[in-house]
C-alpha cells in the first residue's frame, strides 16, 4: 500500500547549550553524535544529530532559547498540557542506573511502580523530561 510511513526518524529537542548537550546524552544515556553541529540558516540556529541504537535526537540552539514552562518540569503536570510529552527508553537494572544517575548529579524527577514496571524520570541538562523503564524480565 503506498503512501504509509516507512520508519521512525528522529526525535527534535531544543537546548540551552547544543555542545553541552551533546556532551551529556554522550555521558549520560550512551548517544553518540553522528552530525553536526552546524548551522541552519533557515532557522537561525544550531543543529546537531546524536544516535543511540539506530534511533537519532536532532538537538537545536537557538540564540535566544525560551525557558520550559514551569509546568512541564514534572511529568504528573506536562502529561495535562496537550502536546509531545517526553521520550522512553528501556533500561535493564533500575536500581544501577538511578545510582550512576545521582552520582553524576542527573536529577531524578520521579520514580513509580507501574504494575510490574519500574518508572523513573529524569531532566536532561536543559530540563527536558526523559523516561526510563525496567520491564520485569
Amino acid at each position: 500500500m503506498a503512501g504509509k510511513l516507512t520508519k521512525v526518524l528522529h526525535t527534535g529537542i531544543s537546548t540551552y547549550n547544543i555542545e553541552e548537550s551533546i556532551e551529556w546524552y554522550k555521558k549520560e544515556l550512551g548517544f553518540e553524535l553522528v552530525e553536526g553541529p552546524f548551522y541552519a540558516p533557515p532557522l537561525d540556529a544550531k543543529l546537531a544529530f546524536i544516535e543511540w541504537n539506530g534511533y537519532q535526537i536532532e538537538l537545536f540552539e537557538y540564540s535566544e532559547p525560551k525557558k520550559i514552562p514551569e509546568e512541564r518540569l514534572l511529568p504528573n503536570t506536562d502529561l495535562q498540557t496537550v502536546g509531545t510529552k517526553h521520550v522512553a527508553f528501556a533500561i535493564d537494572s533500575f536500581d544501577d542506573i538511578k545510582k550512576r544517575f545521582q552520582e553524576d548529579g542527573v536529577e531524578i524527577v520521579h520514580e513509580v511502580a507501574m504494575g510490574d514496571d519500574k518508572v523513573m524520570f529524569i531532566h536532561d541538562c536543559n530540563g527536558v523530561l526523559i523516561e526510563l523503564i525496567q520491564k520485569p524480565e
